[in-house]
């Protein structure tokens, strides 16, 4: 049995669980989101607790199993909490604003490089630092990966956008002997 899929997952007051045959439909002070299921998996909604269990022992419902219970932990996660990624701009002359729904990233280029943030997702600066916040932990995962690749981190002198938490291995620079 999955370590992960046979945790039952808790549901706070003021999230309503909606299981349907094609989708698991979580609403919350947030708002909206929805997991899709997979024919394999059973799910049930008793006592204030979300159950997942296994229909058949097939190789892909075991695979599924835990990845079904995680997806939706993180919606009920994502409608009463949100997740957000914190990522820092190093450099000299690196800047970051936030215009509205637009991030404006000044990063070494001849331009600035302006990214839109999608519906829901929230972004805030504080010096260096830019706070991407949102309801699907996948769509900000995915908005912080997305500000990451426009600049990566260089392993010489550490200039980039990196994630807050992220440990840049450094390189030694040039030597200066013959």
């Amino acid at each position: 049995m999955s370590r992960i899929g046979k945790l039952p997952i808790a549901i706070p007051s003021g999230v309503e669980v909606k299981v349907g045959t094609e989708a698991v439909e979580v609403k919350g002070p947030k708002g909206v989101l929805v997991t899709p299921t997979h024919a394999e998996l059973n799910y049930a909604v008793e006592d204030g607790h979300v159950v997942i269990t296994r229909a058949t022992e097939t190789r892909i419902a075991r695979a599924q199993h835990g990845l079904r219970r995680t997806l939706l932990a993180n919606c009920i996660q994502g409608v009463t909490k949100g997740f957000s990624k914190t990522l820092e701009v190093i450099g000299v002359g690196y800047k970051v604003a936030v215009k509205g729904n637009l991030v404006e990233l000044a990063v070494g280029f001849s331009h600035p490089v302006i990214m839109e943030m999608p519906e829901g997702v929230e972004a805030k600066v504080e010096g260096q630092k830019l706070t991407i916040s949102g309801m699907s932990k996948e769509v900000v995962g995915e908005i912080a990966a997305r500000i990451r690749r426009v600049r990566k981190p260089e392993p010489y002198k550490g200039k980039g956008i990196k994630y807050d938490n992220e440990q840049i291995r450094r390189k030694a620079g040039k030597s200066g002997g013959k």
